[in-house]
């Protein structure tokens, strides 16, 4: 009887997985407090928002539609922009990751400050600023990420990583505990977020940019393409 092909593999050892974890906690939070106290839409999860449109559209919601839009824009501008950037450095020959990293540092830092200058709670047209400089910095770590993550792995969006963990267990493949581990970060994240957002609102934006300065500076940080080190 033929053996079941393997999936791709996940992040290796727990050390090279840590970024990435660190990573999908803070996707997870900006998710949180995106949804809470920015228009009721996600920042890193375009599908979710794609039906939000249609739903607004449906039950006439023009706020709601606008706050998906912009976070539709956001994202995809970050995308690009973060993709055009990797381009850019690789043909130098030059990795883009730790340009890519801080760039989205600045952005996190930048909804961090206008949060602050406005006690946690934003007039709309703040909060509809806020809501695209998070949605960009998703995009360009979703750019970082696809970089330098083994194929199928995501730290902004999870129903490809879903599906590969649930392909493992239809076909009783050994778990890749790494893929677990991701999925798990989600809602862990989330909970982080909504916890924040709930018990210390003001500063509740300052988590997701204490979780990218892990990223930056902690051991084992460092997200450099397989087989290249950092220039």
């Amino acid at each position: 009887m033929e053996a079941s092909a393997p999936s791709p593999p996940g992040p290796g050892s727990p050390r090279s997985r840590a970024p990435f974890l660190l990573l999908t906690l803070l996707a997870g939070a900006l998710n949180a407090i995106g949804f809470l106290a920015l228009g009721g839409v996600f920042v890193s999860v375009m599908t979710a928002n794609l039906a939000l449109v249609g739903i607004a559209a449906g039950g006439s919601d023009p706020a709601l539609a606008g706050n998906s839009v912009v976070a539709l824009a956001g994202y995809i501008a970050g995308v690009l922009l973060g993709a055009r950037y990797r381009e850019r450095r690789e043909r130098k020959g030059r990795s883009a990751v730790r340009g890519l990293l801080t760039g989205e540092m600045l952005l996190l830092c930048g909804v961090l400050v206008g949060w602050l200058a406005t006690d946690g709670t934003p007039s709309a047209p703040v909060r509809t600023v806020l809501l695209g400089a998070a949605a960009l910095a998703m995009g360009c770590q979703s750019a970082t990420v696809r970089a330098t993550a083994p194929p199928g792995v995501s730290t902004t969006y999870m129903t490809g990583l879903l599906t590969a963990v649930l392909a493992d267990v239809l076909a009783r493949r050994r778990p890749d505990w790494g893929r677990v581990a991701l999925l798990a970060a989600i809602p862990a994240g989330a909970a982080l977020g909504a916890l924040a957002v709930g018990t210390a609102r003001t500063a509740a934006p300052l988590l997701p940019v204490v979780l990218l300065a892990a990223v930056l500076v902690l051991p084992g940080g460092r997200l450099d393409p397989p087989g290249r080190p950092e220039r």
